[in-house]
């Protein structure tokens, strides 16, 4: 395939800096790397993070973001095997690990210390053309709507990592805060899916009717309900058995810890910068409460994430705009305005 020499993308040069629309350099893949025409990219929260810099880990500067990138595969480094040219292929966080350490041999290379990160350590997908290692990236069936499978590549992966952490049987109670966002909504379709009941938490009417759409059995309004935690242990007849928190608010992560039914899991899995989660000591003991965290999924939660897509399970709720308008996405996220996810046409 005919690859050109400069593309269109979104770059900025300083955290918080402007976002700038303009003409890069097409990047050239290293041996072990392929080279993807992006056609769709999700947009995800943690972009916005990157881009303000609030988290502990330094971005790369200058830095294109972007991490939820769907495309056809146009070059090859030299060391590459198992890809061709013209496959479909995903940019995931995970861009690459050392594959050697004591995490990636037990499977859990998100963990790796020397890990890659698209879009933060690693020149993203808001560009027509980026590079991916070989070995992280996401293998895309041939004939996916690649707009509607670009947010299963970060979203997807990680809410199915999470409710696999949660590891609940089949029935049991999963509450979903932050249930309308981009996260939220796909979580909830992943806990339908795999034999949950579920309740969502968010703000706002129209949430709600967007959040019981894709199977949700219960909402709670935030806005609304006055005692948010009495109203969701009412809902599930004793609290749920687990809680998976998308949400980015530190109050909302906290009410988790109270209304988690006895023996349940809370899940963290949002990163509000700084946030911080009390737990008290006896009501944790006494109820035999788990408090874990889910980062990213490996390589076999990606593509069980981009099966449970492919066969229908999943429908991404999603809004295409042009690579161009990404800065005013990046407002709305600011501003919590956020329903569904984001996708931008790098063409546009």
């Amino acid at each position: 395939m005919s690859v050109p020499k400069t593309q269109k993308a979104v770059i900025f040069e300083t955290n918080g800096g402007p976002l700038q629309y303009k003409d890069i350099p097409v990047p050239v893949p290293k041996p072990n790397e392929i080279l993807i025409n992006v056609k769709y990219s999700g947009v995800c929260h943690t972009d916005l993070h990157a881009w303000k810099g609030d988290w502990p880990l330094p971005t790369k500067l200058p830095l294109v973001g972007g991490h939820e990138g769907a495309g056809v595969v146009v070059a090859l480094g030299e060391n590459v095997k198992g890809w061709k040219i013209g496959d479909l292929a995903g940019i995931k966080w995970l861009n690459g690990s050392c594959l050697s350490c004591e995490f990636c041999q037990e499977t859990n290379e998100p963990n790796c210390p020397n890990a890659d990160l698209s879009g933060y350590t690693h020149d993203g997908s808001f560009q027509q053309y980026a590079t991916a290692d070989a070995v992280q990236a996401a293998r895309i069936p041939a004939g996916t709507d690649l707009a509607h499978v670009a947010p299963i590549l970060c979203a997807g992966i990680t809410v199915y990592k999470a409710i696999k952490t949660a590891d609940r049987k089949q029935g049991d109670w999963i509450c979903v805060s932050g249930a309308g966002g981009g996260l939220g909504s796909l979580a909830i379709q992943y806990a339908k899916a795999m034999g949950y009941r579920v309740i969502g938490i968010d703000g706002g009417a129209d949430k709600g009717e967007f959040v019981k759409s894709l199977g949700a059995e219960a909402f709670i309004d935030f806005t609304k309900e006055k005692d948010v935690v009495a109203a969701v242990i009412k809902a599930t007849d004793g609290g749920p058995h687990a809680s998976i928190n998308v949400s980015v608010s530190e109050a909302a992560i906290q009410q988790s810890v109270d209304y988690t039914r006895s023996t349940g899991t809370v899940v963290l899995v949002g990163l509000p910068a700084g946030a911080k989660v009390v737990a008290p000591v006896f009501d944790s003991v006494v109820k035999s409460l788990s408090i874990k965290g889910s980062y990213v999924g490996n390589r076999a939660d990606s593509q069980r994430a981009i099966e449970f897509f492919s066969r229908g399970a999943i429908k991404c709720p999603i809004k295409v705009v042009g690579l161009s308008e990404l800065p005013e996405v990046y407002k709305l996220m600011e501003e919590g305005k956020i329903l569904g996810r984001y996708v931008v046409d790098t063409s546009k």
